[in-house]
């Protein structure tokens, strides 16, 4: 049984388990049929082809570990990353062949629109973006809006162009979002008539509105057209623009990284394509309809739900903004079969399970996806125990790593409590010792290093934070502390940043939280680093109570010290009534830490 290797890596052609050989060795190309039809796509990687057969001392075979250079290889299928190196990511998605009807879904008003439509949409908006406006190849372009189905439509109007997409959250106040105007450049905006009055301060930038309301002329910006009008425009019959090269920068979507001020992370047409060939090289199952909740400007919601959904043919019912009520009314509407969300929201579905399913119907859901943090074994056994036919997948992802990353993908692979699952196809990893900078192998926990075609280059006019982020050879530094089992699955600890020092120990405070959502009384909690003179820093909680509850922070510290090593126990207990968290559902620390020790009231 012999395979053909292209690509960094080996994959045999029988039965056997794939195997991975280091980058070093030339690359590959798959003798046998591909599943998604494409005969074979050839990648533009050394063609010097080598044949082999399917075993290698270099690599165990259970977990993807290489002894050669200390790096974990995915055991996922190889990706079909496309050879013509002038294609952007429209063009790739709107190729691929599917037998989906409807795109998208607006939940709260039940307009639908096809496929067929949806990419007649795309046509003609590029059309008026290239010839009545004059956006061109490098020109950067806002979308400010709540969910909606203008969000996928303009994407890839954009993108077709060559233009660059960047997203700012509609939460955001009109001095946040200037500074990221300030910083990213944007030539054009589409947005809504009610945020519109948030772009005021940016004089020189042209607004498309993506909603058509009266009273919407005197918005306090200069309007150059409305997005519904462009959406039903004939093109002209001036159709060349110019080449788009994969290298190109597609988007620059904003992100905080592991410290400090929001920052554009380039994502290049590249970098996309290969984040969607992942789904040719690992398909969902057909006949899909998901559910989003989570926002589309965010890198969670916006790469799969508004683009890669699309290059499967699955359909998308799109929620403005989330409500727990909202959101079980469109199962049962729209007979949904997966939900997209954050693990807070998994938590308000456990803790308001009776009279969900007294209320609602839902037997079409079968699957709920989660991401922004990794769900502990505890939660994940509580809605198991409350929703026994509903499977839990998880995916682990950054801004930076454009949705690769680690994931679940099957129910065999989902009852591994605790963790995000296998590499993404087309990553590579590395556990880095934090203290010594030392590569770590199986079973070590260190600092996620990651590498592949799909994670960014950099920040966009930021050297020395790319400088931080990226080394030499292109890994990529998560921040996150974690360590990869015998079996290739990753475990997400904590944020390397966030660990508690209580005296010579380390604590993470996801290991507490995971204890804290256990109790029947608690509906949230966050654990931050309290300083101390003689500790250095001792775990605190903040904790959200069920309604009516007494609970005290007596027994809340008890209920943790009975199930700990003494030097993780909480010494200190806030309640309060919500916790901060950014729209992908991670906790912000930071505020919580700055509310600890100021002298404001709890």
């Amino acid at each position: 049984m012999v395979s053909t290797l292209r690509f960094g890596k080996i994959y045999s052609t029988g039965s056997l388990p794939r195997l991975v050989l280091p980058r070093k060795f030339c690359s590959y190309t798959s003798t046998s049929p591909s599943k998604t039809g494409l005969a074979n796509p050839e990648l533009h990687y050394p063609s010097t082809a080598v044949s082999v057969r399917s075993s290698s001392s270099l690599i165990d075979s259970r977990n993807g570990f290489c002894n050669a250079n200390s790096t974990f290889y995915s055991k996922r299928n190889p990706l079909p990353l496309p050879a013509n190196t002038s294609l952007d990511i429209t063009t790739f998605i709107s190729s691929q062949p599917h037998h989906g009807t409807t795109a998208f879904i607006d939940a709260a008003t039940g307009h639908r629109i096809s496929f067929s439509h949806f990419w007649r949409a795309v046509d003609r908006v590029a059309d008026c973006l290239y010839h009545d406006i004059g956006i061109r190849r490098g020109d950067v372009v806002l979308i400010l809006s709540p969910n909606s189905i203008s969000i996928p439509v303009v994407c890839f109007a954009v993108m077709s162009l060559g233009a660059v997409v960047t997203t700012a959250n509609p939460l955001n106040t009109a001095g946040e979002i200037s500074r990221q105007i300030a910083d990213s450049n944007p030539k054009l905006a589409f947005t809504t008539p009610d945020l519109a009055p948030k772009l005021a301060a940016s004089a020189a930038l042209s607004v498309v509105l993506t909603e058509d309301r009266t009273g919407s002329s005197d918005l306090g910006v200069c309007v150059v057209g409305k997005l519904n009008e462009m959406m039903e425009k004939e093109p002209s019959q001036k159709r060349v623009r110019d080449r788009v090269d994969q290298e190109e920068t597609a988007m620059l979507l904003y992100s905080s990284g592991t410290t400090g001020r929001s920052k554009g992370v380039i994502s290049s047409h590249r970098n996309l394509i290969a984040h969607m060939a992942r789904y040719i090289a690992e398909p969902l199952e057909p006949n899909q309809t998901f559910l989003c909740t989570v926002p589309m400007f965010h890198t969670f919601g916006l790469l799969n739900y508004a683009m890669a959904t699309v290059a499967l043919g699955s359909t998308v019912v799109i929620l403005r903004k989330f409500d727990l009520h909202e959101m079980m009314a469109a199962v049962e509407k729209y007979r949904a079969t997966t939900l997209v969300l954050v693990p807070p929201i998994l938590v308000a579905m456990i803790n308001g399970s009776d009279l969900i399913k007294a209320k609602y119907d839902l037997t079409s859901l079968k699957a709920v996806r989660s991401g922004g943090a990794p769900l502990s074994k505890e939660v994940t056994e509580s809605f198991l125990e409350k929703y026994p036919t509903v499977d839990i997948f998880q995916g682990y992802a950054l801004t930076e790593s454009n949705s690769s990353g680690a994931s679940t993908d099957s129910v065999e692979e989902s009852q591994r409590h605790g963790t995000v699952g296998l590499l993404s196809s087309g990553v590579e990893a590395r556990i880095m010792d934090p203290d010594t900078g030392r590569v770590m192998g199986v079973n070590h926990m260190g600092e996620l290093w990651l590498k592949g075609p799909a994670i960014t280059k950099g920040y966009f006019s930021n050297e020395e934070a790319t400088n931080e982020t990226i080394n030499s050879e292109g890994w990529f530094k998560t921040g996150d502390l974690c360590y990869i089992d015998d079996d290739g699955f990753l475990f997400i600890v904590d944020r390397l940043k966030e660990l508690i020092k209580y005296k010579a120990y380390q604590v993470p405070p996801a290991e507490l939280e995971a204890l804290l959502f256990t109790h029947p009384e608690i509906v949230d909690a966050a654990v931050i680093p309290f300083p101390d003179k003689e500790v250095g820093e001792f775990p605190m909680a903040y904790v959200v109570r069920n309604t009516g509850s007494f609970l005290s922070e007596k027994s809340v510290m008890e209920f943790v010290a009975t199930q700990v090593a003494p030097y993780k126990k909480i010494r200190k207990v806030a309640f309060v009534s919500s916790i901060p968290k950014n729209p992908s559902g991670k906790i912000l620390r930071k505020d919580l830490i700055k509310l600890a020790t100021s002298n404001s009231k709890l």
